[in-house]
C-alpha cells in the first residue's frame, strides 16, 4: 500500500504571501473610496455604505477584510480606524500618505503585471513607456512626499541633526535632493539662526516654495533648481543633508559625494540617510521589494549598505560614523561624515 510522504511542513508563510495582493488591493481601494475618512469614529457597515453610496453587504465584507488586514478595528459590529490609519489615511490630515501610496502603486503596476515576461525576456528597450511614470506623476509624487516627511521623518532628522556637537555653530545648510523640502525646513526651524537651501529639479523646487511659504520660512530658506550630477550645488555650507536621493547617482556615486565635500566649509558635516541593501541584496524586505519593479524594467537604483560610506572615504572626509536606524517606512543607513 502506498504511504504518505513522511514530512511535516507548514505552508502558512506561502499562504500569507499569496494573500498579499488582496491586502494591497484592500488598502488602495480604501484610499480610493475614501473609506478611512468616515471611520474616525465607530460606524456600522450600513452607516459606511450609506455615506459612500455603496452596496451594503459587500461594504460589510470589505470592512471585514480591512479589519483582517489590521487596517481598521471591528468591535461589536462597528468599525473604526487604527491609530496608524487615522494618522496616515484620512484626507486633510497633514500626515495623509494615501496619495503617495496610490502613486507608488501606479508606478509599479506595469512591471508587476508583466512579471513573467520580464523574467523570461529581460527589461524592454528604453522608452517613455519604461520611464516608471510621467513628469506629471513624479511631480504629484514629490508633492505627496511632503506628508510622508512630516509624518515622522522630518522630526527624526531634526533629532539627529540637533544632536550633532556642531549644531550650535551651524550657519548654512543644504537639503540636497530635498523634494518638497519639509525636512530642510524643519532642520532650519529647529536652529535659532541657521539658513538653508533646498536643491532639486527646477519643477520640484517650485513645490518646495509652497511649503517654505506655508511654514513662513521665506526669510531663512531659498531654493535652487538643477541636476546635482551636472550642475553646481552652491558652496560654503556647514551642513549638507541628503536623504533618499543618492540612489539616483548609484552608477557614479563618487562624483556627487566629491561635489558635496567641496561644497562644505572646513569642519562641515555631511549627513546621508539612505536605503542600504544587505544579505546579498535581499534585505530589508520593504526596500528590496519596492525597488524590484523599477529594477526589472532596467532601472535598478538599489544601493548596497556601505557604498556611500566608502565614497565618503574616497572623497577625503576625515571621519565617518555609520549606523542603521529605524524610520517610519523601513530601516535606513545613516552615514555622518566630517570634513
Amino acid at each position: 500500500m502506498k504511504k504518505l510522504p513522511e514530512i511535516n511542513v507548514t505552508f502558512s508563510e506561502l499562504y500569507r504571501i499569496l494573500s498579499g495582493p488582496i491586502q494591497s488591493k484592500l488598502l488602495l481601494t480604501g484610499i480610493e473610496l475614501k473609506v478611512f475618512n468616515h471611520l474616525s469614529e465607530p460606524k456600522s457597515s450600513d452607516d459606511v455604505a450609506k455615506a459612500l453610496g455603496t452596496h451594503p453587504e459587500n461594504t460589510r465584507l470589505f470592512l471585514d477584510g480591512l479589519s483582517a488586514s489590521n487596517l481598521v478595528v471591528k468591535n461589536k459590529g462597528v468599525y473604526q480606524n487604527t491609530t496608524v490609519t487615522q494618522a496616515s489615511l484620512v484626507e486633510g490630515s497633514p500626515t495623509f500618505i494615501g496619495e503617495m501610496f496610490t502613486l507608488m502603486s501606479q508606478m509599479q503596476d506595469d512591471a508587476i503585471a508583466d512579471l513573467p515576461r520580464l523574467v523570461k525576456e529581460g527589461p524592454p528597450l528604453p522608452s517613455k513607456e519604461t520611464d516608471m511614470g510621467s513628469e506629471e506623476v513624479w511631480l504629484r509624487y514629490a508633492a505627496s512626499m511632503a506628508n510622508y516627511q512630516r509624518a515622522g521623518t522630518a522630526q527624526q532628522a531634526v533629532e539627529l541633526v540637533s544632536g550633532l556637537p556642531e549644531f550650535p555653530t551651524l550657519e548654512k545648510m543644504l537639503d540636497l535632493g530635498g523634494g518638497p523640502g519639509v525636512i530642510g525646513i524643519a532642520i532650519v526651524a529647529s536652529h535659532p539662526s541657521m539658513k538653508g537651501v533646498i536643491f532639486d529639479k527646477p519643477s520640484v523646487v517650485d513645490i518646495a516654495k509652497t511649503f517654505i511659504k506655508e511654514y513662513e520660512m521665506e526669510d531663512r530658506m531659498e531654493v535652487v533648481g538643477g541636476d546635482y550630477m551636472h550642475d553646481p550645488i552652491g558652496e560654503s555650507y556647514d551642513l549638507i543633508w541628503a536623504s533618499g536621493t543618492l540612489n539616483y547617482a548609484i552608477h557614479d556615486i563618487d562624483s556627487p559625494v566629491k561635489k558635496i565635500y567641496d561644497a562644505l566649509n572646513p569642519g562641515g558635516v555631511f549627513v546621508s540617510l539612505s536605503d542600504g541593501l544587505t544579505c546579498e541584496r535581499t534585505k530589508p524586505e520593504n526596500y528590496m521589494l519596492s525597488n524590484l519593479p523599477s529594477a526589472l524594467m532596467g532601472q535598478d537604483m538599489g544601493i548596497d549598505q556601505g557604498v556611500i560610506a566608502d565614497a565618503m572615504l574616497r572623497a577625503g572626509f576625515k571621519s565617518i560614523r555609520s549606523q542603521t536606524i529605524n524610520t517610519p517606512m523601513m530601516p535606513m543607513d545613516l552615514d555622518i561624515a566630517r570634513k
